[in-house]
């Protein structure tokens, strides 16, 4: 079955401690984003929950295929016949201290078809910042792309894009998912090269969808959320705040930059 192109989009938001506000902003550009054509809509990572501290997203965690974070999606991919891709939501894990921090997949027909659980856990300390994601999160240990007819998608969560092996493992793919909650201090400095270093190196098209602003907790995400096309070109781009980027996903263009530089077929390891 040949591969359709599509309207991809990515929803930047500043979520909060408060889940029913949060799933109610990202409603609302959903709806910004569908009214834009877009038939591929991604969401960034702790879309539902960004707490005081990481114990309330803990707190917050569903059991897979139950809970209003996700009947919600079901819901929402159904209602608007898209594919959406839950950037992450908290599950819940094997210790009971712990989550998984799992991005979900849902389909046109409203079913969840895949999951992916963030595999690298983020870890960082400069001055008085630190962070350490092993403390409250369960690491995945399955890469995971999905077909779909827009063609083959590999599912990343933010730290993940500093590992490119994961996407080469899940490679060729048409389209490379980054939701993400990327900090202001780590953004500035990689956000973007990393981004385009991997849609350059996969020579597909890459869909980043950060948090981006100044939450309640006094954290600041870096945002710059963005489309990036096979050649590295940023099509569109939302730097702070809640809103929607959006772009074409065209399966000529792939073929045509592949076919002009092969690099995927140069690999000799």
């Amino acid at each position: 079955m040949s591969k359709q192109n599509c309207r991809i989009a990515a929803v930047q938001m500043i979520s909060g401690p408060r889940v029913a506000d949060n799933l109610a902003t990202a409603g609302r550009l959903i709806d910004e984003a569908v009214g834009q054509g877009a038939q591929l809509v991604a969401l960034p990572e702790y879309f539902p929950i960004i707490g005081a501290a990481d114990a309330d997203r803990v707190r917050a965690s569903e059991a897979l295929g139950s809970g209003p974070i996700q009947l919600w999606l079901a819901e929402t991919a159904q209602r608007h016949g898209i594919w959406l891709f839950a950037g992450s939501i908290p599950l819940t894990a094997s210790a009971p201290d712990k989550m998984r921090n799992a991005s979900l997949v849902f389909s046109p027909a409203g079913e969840c078809v895949a999951r992916y659980d963030k595999i690298h856990l983020f870890g960082f300390t400069k001055g008085e910042e630190s962070y350490n994601e092993s403390s409250f999160i369960e690491p995945g240990d399955r890469r995971v792309a999905v077909d779909t007819p827009f063609g083959r998608v590999a599912l990343s969560i933010c730290y993940d894009l500093r590992f490119p092996e994961l996407y080469r493992a899940l490679g060729p793919v048409d389209l490379i998912l980054v939701p993400a909650a990327f900090t202001e201090t780590t953004g500035k400095a990689h956000w973007e090269i990393l981004l385009r270093a991997r849609a350059i190196e996969n020579q597909c098209y890459l869909l980043a969808v950060g948090q981006g602003g100044r939450h309640e907790n006094g954290r600041m995400t870096h945002g710059n959320s963005m489309v990036i096309d096979p050649w590295g070109e940023i099509l569109d781009r939302k730097l702070k705040g809640p809103g929607v980027v959006i772009s074409d996903l065209d399966h000529q263009r792939i073929a045509d930059i592949r076919e002009s530089l092969p690099a995927l077929a140069h690999r000799k390891f």
